[in-house]
């Protein structure tokens, strides 16, 4: 998706091409921000100060901005291809602010430009962590969240209590994530593939493998122990806003 000398990449390809990609998994991605974008409207207003945690290209900053303008957003991130789209993308927008951290660095708070935010929103992302360091970032998320505010995680997760749920759900959305494939859909591996072979991509693209090699996920508890644990780190209270039949939107105010 780089054009002419390879200067000048279309960042917005990138994007609409990450976007097929993780639709390819979450065929109701858009839902999921939607809802989202609701409940920051519903519980911080129209125009929020986001922290759009683990933000990979800024694909909840971008939704965020469409609907709210007067935002602004702070993406955290470590992987250096996705942040690369990201800072493509959002160049010039001052609304928008990038930080390299690694979540499981105990002061990357620290490297934000803010102390605290209005919202605190992440999308697909946190479920790389086990439950240990995920509890931990919610206990720094807290922190960051002001009194009043939000806490937003859409993922997948598992209850361990409906097996037979469980298993024939996963087998539907596997069949039809085959058919996708078979009609041309990109994974996530032939993904990277692709930006592998971007000259402006290439280079970020080798970093990335290098600090994350081919990670694998985290123990995705149960939406349950994601309100219990979010609770106990020092939110008020905190549920479920929105479900699929395999991720879960979890809400938290402070």
């Amino acid at each position: 998706m780089t054009t002419g000398t390879g200067t000048h990449t279309d960042w917005q390809a990138w994007q609409e091409s990450w976007d097929r990609q993780q639709e390819w998994y979450m065929p109701d991605r858009e839902e999921r921000f939607r809802i989202m974008l609701d409940m920051v409207e519903a519980l911080v207003g129209p125009r929020p100060r986001v922290l759009d945690l683990a933000c990979g290209t800024g694909s909840i900053t971008a939704r965020l901005l469409a609907r709210f303008p007067e935002a602004t957003s702070t993406g955290v991130d470590l992987d250096p291809a996705l942040l690369a789209i990201a800072e493509g993308t959002f160049a010039g927008d001052d609304r928008v602010t990038f930080v390299t951290a690694d979540l499981k660095d105990p002061h990357w708070p620290a490297k934000l430009p803010f102390d605290t935010y209005d919202a605190v929103l992440t999308a697909t992302a946190l479920h790389w962590l086990h439950s240990e360091p995920l509890a931990a970032l919610y206990g720094q998320v807290a922190e960051l969240v002001r009194d009043g505010g939000v806490f937003m995680n859409a993922d997948h997760m598992i209850d361990e209590t409906t097996p037979r749920i469980n298993a024939a759900e996963r087998a539907q959305r596997h069949a039809r994530m085959d058919q996708a494939k078979a009609d041309g859909a990109l994974d996530w591996a032939e993904w990277w593939e692709v930006a592998a072979q971007d000259p402006v991509l290439a280079g970020p693209t080798a970093r990335r493998f290098e600090i994350y090699g081919e990670h694998a996920d985290g123990d995705m508890p149960s939406a349950a122990w994601h309100a219990r644990v979010l609770r106990e780190q020092g939110f008020g209270e905190a549920r479920p806003v929105w479900a699929s039949p395999s991720d879960t939107l979890l809400l938290a105010v402070k």
